[in-house]
């Protein structure tokens, strides 16, 4: 088989792992034009020092030994199968490097043998890489669970990134779906990488020649909408994960519907606004300082299609708001919806100059068609409606489509379709 040709499968089979962030942009080249955006392979990530790069985003080998239900690569499924030799897949990236494709690798792959042999084979690639060809460039590897912990802490060694997908939130989940894998071998190696991550932090600050590992931290994948598990027991999961491994990011991927089978979902389309909601509640759990308990309980265990969670969550509890934005904390700031990160650091180093007005919060960035029913600026309050949640309701849901026209982003070229362009920004700022 010619090497485009198992460059385009082996692609193309990557494009479901969301452990990185992906483009979305359908710009194909065009005569007399420069450049494609287009092809697959080509993602988008951040490097440690909080970088845009492009990656190459490929399996080394989608033959696999496992057949999950909801995994293309599945062994029962009938599909071009492909393998890239170590020697094969560092040529394909030195040639992408040195043409300025790309600034690094997100190297994943299926399960062609046992985990050790699966994770040598990985091991073997990005060694290649650093030691043969001089590659210094940025690489996220996948760690394969159920493999020794030898190999994956020689693999940290040369990589930037390392990620463990849980792809399902509970061990009933996998037990249905993919009863192969066990919950307990997918947590031991993450474990393992979180205490290898801290170690060599602590050594780096006594000594700036010990070596790094994973210095990027790790990430973990999670798909949404394949198991009838509630968005309560995600955001928990998550939570637990953040905090017992300091993940840098728990990826959501919607349940794509590429096979049938009777134990999967009967969807026409990926569940998009709910995993848009997850990345929402994510960010809250990451910056804002809210808890999972805070955001749904057990009278609320998924989120409102109509609200983002900030703001469903504002309506839930009404009794802390109004906030009177020249006297509260940043904590405070922080809960009001429609304020954001860099709006509530911005307010705190404004009015120490002068007390704000709603004039004044326009041009800070706070977005006062959601925040004006939460403030109070000076004493006065601008809401134009009284404090009673099945008053604010209608005056806050989201637009449906059909109502307006919005400008399309390139970046979640899905999400105009279901959400207006305010919340699109928000899933990329982190401004809620």
């Amino acid at each position: 088989m010619e090497i485009i040709d198992k460059l385009k499968i082996l692609a193309d089979s990557a494009k479901y792992d969301v452990s990185c962030s992906s483009s979305g942009s359908q710009r194909a080249n065009q005569p007399g034009r420069l450049g494609n955006a287009a092809s697959c392979g080509i993602c988008h990530s951040w490097s440690a020092d909080g970088r845009c790069i492009s990656l190459l985003k490929i399996l080394q080998t989608n033959y696999c030994v496992y057949n999950c239900s909801y995994c293309v690569n599945r062994v029962s499924n009938d599909l071009p199968r492909a393998m890239l030799t170590s020697d094969e897949l560092c040529d394909l990236t030195m040639n992408f490097y040195r043409r300025n494709y790309i600034e690094g690798l997100f190297l994943s792959t299926a399960i062609p043998s046992t985990p050790d042999n699966t994770m040598e084979m990985l091991l073997q690639t990005v060694r290649k890489l650093r030691q043969v060809h001089g590659f210094n460039g940025y690489i996220h590897l996948k760690a394969i669970p159920g493999a020794d912990n030898i190999l994956i802490e020689e693999a940290g060694k040369y990589v930037d990134r390392m990620s463990v997908n849980i792809e399902l939130p509970s061990s009933r989940g996998l037990q249905l779906l993919a009863p192969q894998k066990k919950k307990e071998a997918i947590i031991k190696p993450m474990s393992f990488l979180a205490t290898n991550i801290t170690a060599r932090k602590e050594e780096r600050k006594k000594s700036r020649k010990a070596p790094s590992f994973v210095p990027a931290g790790q990430t973990t994948q999670m798909i949404v909408g394949a198991t009838l598990d509630h968005d309560i027991n995600i955001l928990k999961l998550s939570e637990y994960m953040y905090n017992k491994f300091r993940l840098k990011r728990v990826y959501y991927s919607a349940y794509v519907p590429v096979t049938s089978n009777p134990n999967l979902p009967d969807l026409k389309s990926p569940p998009l606004l709910r995993e848009h909601r997850l990345y929402q509640a994510d960010w809250l759990l990451r910056f804002y300082g809210f808890s999972a308990k805070e955001l749904l309980d057990d009278n609320n265990q998924d989120f409102s299609e109509d609200y983002d969670p900030k703001t469903d969550w504002a309506l839930r509890n009404l009794d802390y708001f109004p906030v009177e934005i020249n006297r509260a904390s940043y904590e405070q700031l922080l809960r009001i919806p429609g304020v954001g990160v860099k709006s509530a650091r911005r307010i705190l180093a404004a009015r120490r100059m002068h007390a704000l007005r709603f004039e004044d919060l326009k041009t800070i960035g706070v977005t006062l068609k959601r925040a004006q029913y939460f403030i109070t600026c000076r004493g006065k309050y601008n809401g134009e409606a009284a404090m009673e949640e099945h008053i604010l309701r209608p005056r806050l849901a989201l637009s449906r489509p059909g109502t307006n026209n919005y400008e399309q982003l390139s970046l979640f070229a899905f999400l105009p379709e279901l959400v207006p362009r305010d919340e699109v920004v928000s899933t990329l700022t982190g401004e809620l």
